[in-house]
């Protein structure tokens, strides 16, 4: 049997004083748990999410936490005039933004020979030029301040080849590399770039996307037996934020207990 995912860790607050920006924060997946950590870790944060339902629903939730409204914007990170209108909502509602935590992507599952342009198009446009979009506009602002953090969402499958994700690899491998070219040109302004690669972690919305079969496999794959808890992949997000990882940029950490 495997064994159980541990207790919900206290917050410690690695992330107080400071104003964080979380994109795809809606629902259930990684980008809530990431934002509902930030709060829990005393961060004031602002969500966006290109679902507006969900969007105003994950901010009450997050209310909860913090006891005060949380602001959000709506925003498709495929649209620049989207992209530039949540900045400019995040620097009127929150004053500065600290923190950027990137976390909007697009999967799906199909073999290559099968591939059309627009699947592979999307794919990328969503995953990798959303993710450059957000922190091509998160260095224009935190560089002249000189300091803030950044924080994107790869994959394992970045590094590692599965049947069916060829757009989804090659642009968590483009979000990878972006990450640490940005570090190089942000560093001698104070500005961190890093990375998590994730192998599974298990949510509604990916239960409902994908095959059980295929997810009853991976998990197999886990030294643990089991997916990863989203909020234990947030959690390595925080303490790439936080001031605990200081020396740390341009490194991609693989969240996962993957076997090689």
């Amino acid at each position: 049997m495997s064994p159980a995912p541990p207790p919900y860790p206290p917050a410690r607050d690695l992330l107080a004083g400071k104003n964080v920006l979380v994109s795809a924060a809606a629902g259930t997946g990684i980008g809530f748990a990431v934002a509902k950590r930030c709060a829990e870790e005393g961060a004031r944060v602002m969500i966006s999410d290109i679902h507006e339902r969900r969007l105003a629903e994950a901010a009450a939730a997050i209310e909860k936490v913090t006891g005060q409204p949380t602001p959000h914007h709506l925003c498709n990170v495929t649209s620049q005039d989207d992209v530039d209108g949540l900045w400019e909502a995040a620097e009127q509602q929150l004053g500065r933004v600290d923190v950027l935590m990137n976390n909007a992507g697009l999967g799906g599952e199909v073999d290559i020979v099968d591939m059309t342009d627009d699947q592979w198009n999307l794919v990328l446009d969503v995953t990798l030029n959303g993710t450059f979009r957000m922190t091509r506009a998160g260095l224009r602002h935190m560089n002249p301040r000189g300091g803030g953090a950044i924080v994107n969402n790869a994959s394992v499958l970045g590094w590692r080849a599965q049947k069916g994700q060829a757009h989804y690899a090659a642009a968590k491998a483009g979000v990878m590399a972006l990450t640490r070219c940005a570090s190089a040109e942000a560093a001698e302004h104070s500005v961190r770039v890093n990375c998590v690669a994730p192998s599974i972690a298990l949510h509604p919305f990916l239960v409902k996307a994908s095959n059980q079969e295929l997810i009853d496999e991976l998990q197999t794959r886990e030294a643990f037996g089991r997916a990863a808890e989203p909020w234990e992949v947030a959690n390595v997000m925080v303490f790439l934020a936080s001031d605990l990882s200081s020396y740390m940029t341009g490194e991609v950490v693989s969240v996962s207990s993957q076997h090689p």
